[in-house]
């Protein structure tokens, strides 16, 4: 597998993994009926911020977009926001994916990385960002609306560089 990044001619194939993920309504709090033309706004990020994807034999497996996590005073952390695969998931491309963009944000100078809003039953997600370095830093109770669990967390994670 390789993590390279994002071109045009790559969208064909993001947008079916983008919009199966926002439609599950499960794990990003992006409206469920976001339509090609805003996803594509929100995913295909522009310097200083980055998309790349994670290719194998020509298919893309998923992909991840990363950049500062605000402007200003809060530019020096950074976040990123990862998608995969239905058909891949569990066969480590989310991890290599989040050790991608870590290192990215390592080498661009950022003191860290937050992520604003990890879906409590997201756990295998957690469970990756957690072996990569991220702790809980707080949860924000019944800040997400999952469609079969109703009313859960939202928890803020944080990996410091330092």
């Amino acid at each position: 597998m390789e993590i390279r990044g994002f071109t045009d001619d790559d969208w064909v194939q993001v947008w079916p993994i983008v919009r199966e993920v926002v439609r599950a309504a499960d794990t990003y709090t992006y409206d469920p009926d976001l339509t090609e033309e805003t996803a594509r706004g929100l995913w295909a990020a522009t310097p200083p911020a980055r998309t790349v994807v994670a290719v194998e034999d020509g298919k893309v497996l998923g992909t991840a977009k990363m950049g500062p996590n605000r402007d200003g005073p809060g530019s020096h952390v950074s976040t990123a926001s990862f998608m995969v695969d239905k058909d891949v998931r569990g066969k480590g491309v989310g991890s290599a994916l989040c050790a991608h963009v870590l290192d990215w944000a390592r080498e661009q100078g950022f003191a860290g990385m937050q992520f604003n809003a990890v879906a409590e039953s997201n756990l295998a997600g957690i469970r990756v960002y957690e072996r990569l370095g991220f702790k809980i830093v707080g949860t924000v109770p019944g800040a997400f609306a999952h469609p079969t669990l109703g009313r859960i967390g939202l928890h803020v994670m944080y990996c410091d560089f330092g």
